[in-house]
């Protein structure tokens, strides 16, 4: 019984909004115990998501893996300009195949909040900057088309960032004259959006493989994009980070000989530990955090 009232009153409070309350996406993201926006959404710091761009695909995903998140990745993109990295804070929206009363249900929703325009272009209003505009359009390509041009440009001017989508755009030569903008979609097509509803906006949706709720973090590459829990996006910049720093040491000392590829390779004995963080001393310019974070990680840590 206490879980039928409990189910009828999310309903009803679900059924009031396009955008889940700031209550509910706080419910979605527990463990995140930082700043949020106004609409709920963690706040994770600017100086983090620039220097996630630095991070490997291959070293966030194994570190989201051990955490026990393995679905976080999805690949095969069309990749508007594949030679820079893209990172942000996800503002979710979620389509669905049309159904004239849904449709006229969300529409009367987002006409009673003060919405307006057309649905496809609801998500880019709320958008800050260093925000990613995730969004499920079920993969449809023909007819499918989200934003054209005019919308890629209101998309970048409020988010200085651009969009992922598991659906398509239209315009594309428009959308790349858009200096700073990048796109990763399952394609384009000239029709325009038919037969498609919004679902929700910042709403957990799937795109392709992976879970994305709003507020995770976006690590978007040529080869694919992971998406990254607001509350583990710290421990996976700095567990890049000091790998990085390892691995950059170990070739260094192979270059010259000093150590055996079996001797970096495998655990590293005390004195090469001990000749590691003299070589970090001798080398400050080579440090990506600060030395008060890598001494609390290397506190932290069993090597």
């Amino acid at each position: 019984m206490v879980f039928f009232l409990a189910l009828s009153i999310t309903v009803q409070c679900t059924a009031q909004q396009v955008t889940p309350t700031p209550e509910q996406i706080k419910a979605y993201t527990p463990e995140w115990k930082g700043e949020r926006f106004a609409d709920g959404r963690p706040k994770v710091p600017d100086k983090l998501l620039e220097r996630l761009k630095s991070v490997h695909l291959e070293e966030a995903w194994g570190i989201l893996r051990n955490k026990g998140y393995q679905n976080q990745f999805e690949g095969d993109w069309m990749v508007m300009h594949d030679d820079s990295a893209m990172t942000g804070r996800v503002v979710t929206a979620q389509y669905l195949p049309l159904r004239p009363d849904m449709d006229k249900i969300i529409k009367d929703k987002g006409k009673a909040e003060g919405r307006i325009g057309a649905t496809n272009s609801w998500p880019i209003d709320v958008l800050k900057n260093g925000d990613i505009y995730v969004a499920d359009s079920y993969g449809k390509i023909v007819d499918g088309t989200l934003i054209g041009d005019n919308l890629g440009n209101a998309i970048y001017a409020k988010s200085l960032r651009g969009v992922i989508f598991y659906g398509s755009v239209r315009d594309v030569e428009g959308l790349e004259e858009i200096k700073g903008f990048n796109a990763w979609t399952k394609g384009n097509d000239p029709s325009y959006i038919q037969q498609m509803m919004l679902g929700g906006i910042n709403v957990p949706i799937r795109i392709g493989r992976a879970t994305v709720l709003p507020g995770d973090v976006v690590l978007a590459k040529k080869n694919g994009v992971v998406f990254i829990p607001a509350h583990l996006l710290e421990e996976v910049v700095l567990n890049a980070e000091f790998i990085a720093l390892r691995d950059a040491f170990g070739h260094q000392r192979l270059r010259e000989g000093k150590y055996t590829p079996g001797q970096i390779d495998t655990q590293w004995t005390d004195e090469i530990k001990k000749d590691f963080l003299k070589w970090i001393d001798d080398n400050p310019g080579k440090l990506p955090m600060s030395k008060q974070e890598l001494d609390q990680y290397m506190k932290d840590r069993t090597w």
